[in-house]
């Protein structure tokens, strides 16, 4: 039999023997099903409504020789002990739930257990990682929509996914997509078509002007019209949890808050375990055909961040609230679901997960894009309150002029009717530093701007 380590955790290290290999033996665990193939990484049932106690109900994997942490298995190609063998896996009747394993494009345990985490992380059957998160998207969205298909989308999207849905599918694909005010719950019913509209997609607080959806009751328009719900929910992990709120699936740049260091592109699908494994399929399978396969040894990396994402994404969402309050009081235009006077903020109070406050983001409408572009520098030259960078979720806060930067994809009118300012300035929070260390830097930055406007004003 295979040699096998354990512990109160769970069973892990599983060593293939020869006798399984070959399939021989009565014991059910060597007993191939069909109905069960392809495997994906399937997080078992979960009754907790808090994603962290669901990430800690996880199997923990130890490492082949008994380290704390799982080996990686950076292997391209895997080997088998019997010619026989590899027949049965290209079959279906051997799969990854037997630790039989052909090829890391297909599947790989290092990225496989990266699945699992992101599956509890979202309360869903199952879960696919991918290089990143546009290729989850796209992945998706050929899988769910077909030549001709029709997509219903919020107008205030990431730039690359509104270009995707605009642009890239329609020209190659002849799918096409409808945008409306996701707020708009009458538009976005009479948007949906049923019979033809496959996909209803939004985010859970929208790049970048931080709109709220509310998950369950679109959730419920969709699916009254044959409508599959997917949603974007890369701003808000741990503090939302769409699939437990309604959507079919759920998708991540997991490059952002979760793995928090700015250092590795990576994306990941959530949803149910019979979607994702179409996605796999040999003949049809977006996934298995188009190949957006993440890197192992970037899977482990992100595999060892996500148990202190909780933690992570609690002080971000704390600095938040606390410098979207701070702003305001000192007369600036803060935008931050947090606030009282956030169009959703009750609404999202009444969708979060308890205890990890409001996101992690926040934006400052200077109006104007030559006044943004002031405070940024002075932000980041002068008081070294945080970077001007793209991107989102980093321990240091990111700045950027959304209009110019991650939504310059949207012309004139797609911008003003998804309510980017051209002078607004979206922060991701970081928090490095005291909190009073870094307030005392962004009104030293807002102090130097004043001086600046008054010396120009009297020249």
């Amino acid at each position: 039999m295979a040699e096998t380590r354990s512990c109160e955790f769970g069973i892990s290290a599983k060593k293939r023997a020869a006798a399984a290999d070959g399939f021989e033996g009565d014991d059910d665990i060597f007993v191939a099903k069909k109905s069960m193939l392809p495997t994906l990484a399937v997080a078992p049932p979960s009754w907790e409504s808090d994603p962290a106690a669901s990430l800690a109900s996880l199997r923990h994997e130890f490492g082949e020789h008994g380290g704390v942490n799982m080996s990686i298995e950076a292997s391209a190609t895997f080997t088998v002990m019997e010619p026989e063998t590899m027949r049965r896996m290209f079959t279906g009747e051997l799969g990854p739930d037997r630790d039989f394993f052909i090829y890391s494009r297909h599947f790989n345990p290092t990225v496989l257990n990266l699945g699992r985490q992101m599956a509890a992380l979202e309360g869903t059957e199952a879960a696919y990682c991918t290089a990143s998160g546009m290729a989850a998207i796209s992945s998706v969205m050929l899988q769910l929509c077909s030549s001709d298909g029709h997509v219903v989308a919020s107008a205030t999207l990431y730039g690359g996914t509104h270009a995707l849905l605009t642009h890239f599918l329609p020209r190659i694909c002849n799918i096409t997509t409808t945008f409306v005010d996701i707020t708009d719950h009458e538009a976005v019913k009479n948007a949906i078509v049923q019979g033809r509209t496959n996909v209803l997609f939004f985010e859970s607080m929208s790049n970048p002007t931080l709109t709220v959806a509310n998950i369950p009751e679109l959730s419920k328009l969709a699916h009254d019209k044959g409508a599959m719900v997917v949603v974007d929910n890369t701003f808000s992990p741990m503090v939302l949890s769409p699939a437990r709120l309604g959507a079919d699936v759920v998708v991540h740049s997991i490059s952002k808050f979760i793995s928090g260091g700015a250092d590795v592109i990576a994306g990941a699908v959530c949803g149910p375990e019979s979607l994702l494994n179409s996605m796999m399929d040999l003949h049809q399978g977006s996934l298995m055909l188009l190949g957006p396969t993440m890197n192992a040894k970037v899977a482990f990396e992100l595999s060892e961040r996500i148990p202190h994402l909780g933690l992570r994404m609690k002080e971000h969402c704390l600095r938040a609230m606390e410098y979207a309050t701070r702003m305001k009081k000192m007369g600036q235009r803060v935008v931050y679901p947090g606030l009282e006077d956030h169009p959703q903020h009750h609404l999202l109070k009444s969708m979060a997960n308890k205890g990890y406050g409001f996101g992690g983001l926040l934006c400052v409408d200077m109006e104007l894009e030559e006044k943004a572009t002031r405070l940024m520098h002075h932000l980041q030259n002068s008081s070294q309150f945080g970077l001007i960078a793209v991107s989102l979720g980093y321990y240091e806060t990111l700045m950027s002029c959304s209009g110019s930067s991650t939504s310059s994809e949207l012309n004139s009118e797609e911008k003003a009717l998804a309510g980017i300012s051209p002078g607004l300035v979206r922060m991701s929070i970081g928090y490095t530093g005291t909190l009073e260390q870094k307030w005392s830097q962004f009104e030293r930055a807002i102090s130097r701007m004043e001086v600046g406007s008054t010396l120009f004003n009297k020249n």
